[in-house]
């Protein structure tokens, strides 16, 4: 599927919409005998020979409302999977069956007569609309960014698909068509998604292996005690948190709290609007790919700073020991660690005069601290934070909170400093950061006499995108363009957003002809992916300028040199790369 072109996908689209519409008939009649079920239970119910019937058969008095849940979650399912696939008059009619069941179910008692008598008309409106009739079918799918030949590249094998076999995510969806549509739309986006249909496969399949995320329709939460305490053993089947991505038909209170009570990370109604779906798997991913957290454990005690230091590394973070306080400049300049954990009570200096010296010094200002003591004095403990402290955890501590308290704080931390290096709408680094990393990588490169390419990217006539199409189309115009370089292009590499519809990139360890080759191909792939700004959707190139290290010995000078060589690739016609030459060779600048 990585390899399907928009044409294939679109084809496969059409073949899961006509087998939905085969599928119809039979998800109606099963509504309609679950319906006829429940009404031979109320019809029971007025007689007592009938109700003593019931109780006979394990019926719970004065009614039983499994199979009115049973229902709610056809009509919910049908409700979904309708406007998924654009049968609009279908899913509003099934939208509007679902809320009166809900309302049904919220009473300990059994449906009244004249509830009854709505509900059959609302299941009679739903089968008589004429599905076959409804010719135009505007599904949101995204299959603007299906995979244009991914993995012919003519360039470095390192290269290739960077992303580990965990770019994996877990769908839990009883509705096969349903399911098979999301399927095919998240593997255009790269991703791997195995789908199940029930809690307990799902609970299997994390204990054997960890996926980045879990999508599941809050349905699955209808009988909110056990399935809430189904996700707790989900995560702790896991080293890790696995964010739960819930979605839903419903867009009310009720079913959003559901969806916090049980921990979920993000709440997309149906149907899904695939790319905000594709932003939050996104930013999952690039934590997934970050690095470990960074944790300076300062602990005068060995034995429990190796205790901390094997919870918090058995979470997959990375740790150094410091027990010495006096000791700690050297750690705290090389590891540069993204929490410090540190004991109040130590010989020499104090946990409190440690933090009053850190926080002294600009370069660590931001990085949090969480104190770790047997104290349990208010007073002190506020004396603490009032030095520079952000946490204050007593010993002993369990594990579990101590791996929380610390995820917690860092996750904050390192979403905090990114807001201030990273650029809002991409998520790649700002045009001040970029140009600050270009400059450490240029030294480094230096340092290890290895090559370096930097790359400046224009898009194409984006004024003319604006202006025809609105500014929200050229944003998302932007974000296509950045996501296609973050998949394209190797971890280590790195991204920037230099300014409007301008890109730069940092390919470490590449000589010049290599990047041309790899972002020549990410121009090509580029140019024939249909961007839906219309209905018929609109094709969109970039120009590319390159210069490499050690052709251009400092940053300044590769920064200008690659400006130089996008100006020559705008007026030479656009949609092309060209190769900076220094000035003092005798060979043209390459052009493609």
């Amino acid at each position: 599927m990585l390899n399907s072109s928009p044409v294939l996908i679109s084809t496969e689209i059409d073949r899961l919409k006509q087998s939905y519409c085969k599928s119809l008939p039979d998800k109606l009649l099963k509504i309609e005998e679950s319906w006829q079920r429940v009404l031979t239970f109320c019809e029971a119910l007025k007689t007592e020979p009938g109700l003593s019937a019931l109780k006979q058969h394990g019926y719970s008095f004065p009614w039983n409302r499994e199979e009115v849940i049973n229902l709610h979650r056809l009509v919910h399912n049908l409700a979904g999977s309708g406007a998924t696939f654009g049968l609009h008059a279908l899913g509003d009619a099934a939208h509007l069956l679902d809320l009166f069941l809900q309302a049904i179910l919220q009473n300990i008692n059994p449906p009244t007569p004249e509830q009854c008598t709505q509900i059959t008309a609302l299941i009679q409106r739903l089968q008589s609309i004429p599905i076959l009739s409804e010719r135009t079918i505007n599904t949101p799918l995204a299959i603007e960014f299906a995979q244009h030949n991914l993995h012919n590249l003519s360039h470095s094998a390192s290269y290739a698909n960077h992303y580990p076999q965990e770019r994996c995510i877990f769908l839990l969806e009883e509705d096969d068509q349903e399911s098979e549509n999301l399927l095919l739309q998240m593997a255009s986006f790269g991703y791997n998604v195995i789908l199940f249909k029930t809690m307990q496969a799902l609970q299997i399949a994390v204990a054997q292996s960890s996926p980045i995320a879990i999508i599941m329709d809050v349905m699955f939460l209808e009988d909110s005690p056990t399935e809430i305490q189904s996700i707790k053993i989900i995560q702790s089947l896991s080293p890790l948190p696995i964010p739960i991505l819930f979605m839903s038909l419903r867009d009310d209170l009720i079913a959003r709290l559901k969806a916090v009570r049980a921990e979920g990370d993000a709440y997309f109604t149906k149907p899904i609007n695939i790319w905000q779906l594709v932003d939050k798997l996104d930013r999952l991913m690039i934590h997934y790919l970050s690095d470990p957290y960074h944790i300076l454990i300062v602990e005068d005690d060995p034995v429990l700073a190796d205790y901390y230091q094997l919870i918090l590394e058995e979470a997959g973070m990375k740790t150094i020991i410091v027990t010495n306080p006096t000791q700690v400049m050297e750690p705290l300049i090389e590891f540069k660690p993204d929490l410090i954990l540190m004991d109040v009570y130590m010989p020499d200096c104090t946990g409190l005069e440690l933090a009053a010296v850190i926080r002294q010094q600009e370069t660590f200002v931001g990085i949090p601290i969480t104190y770790l003591s047997r104290e349990t004095d208010v007073d002190t403990q506020m004396v603490a934070m009032s030095l520079g402290g952000d946490d204050f955890l007593t010993k002993p501590i369990q594990p579990d909170h101590l791996v929380a308290a610390v995820t917690s704080r860092v996750q904050r931390s390192r979403t905090l400093r990114s807001l201030m290096v990273r650029d809002s709408l991409t998520g790649l680094l700002n045009h001040t950061n970029i140009k600050e990393q270009l400059h450490i990588e240029v030294a480094r490169s230096d340092r290890h006499n290895c090559p370096l390419s930097f790359a400046m990217l224009d898009i194409d006539n984006f004024k003319q995108v604006n202006d025809t199409y609105g500014h929200l189309a050229g944003d998302r115009v932007i974000k296509n363009l950045a996501r296609l370089l973050r998949q394209r292009l190797r971890q280590t590499d790195i991204l920037g957003r230099y300014g409007g519809e301008e890109f730069a990139v940092i390919l470490t360890d590449t000589d010049g002809e290599t990047a041309v080759k790899v972002l020549d191909a990410i121009r090509l792939d580029f140019a024939q992916v249909r961007q839906q700004l219309s209905d018929t959707g609109v094709s969109i190139t970039f120009s590319c300028g390159i210069a490499s290290f050690p052709d251009y010995l400092d940053a300044t000078h590769l920064n200008d040199a690659a400006d130089q060589a996008l100006y020559k690739a705008k007026q030479r016609g656009r949609n092309r790369t060209v190769l900076a030459i220094p000035s003092d060779s005798k060979e043209e600048s390459l052009l493609l």
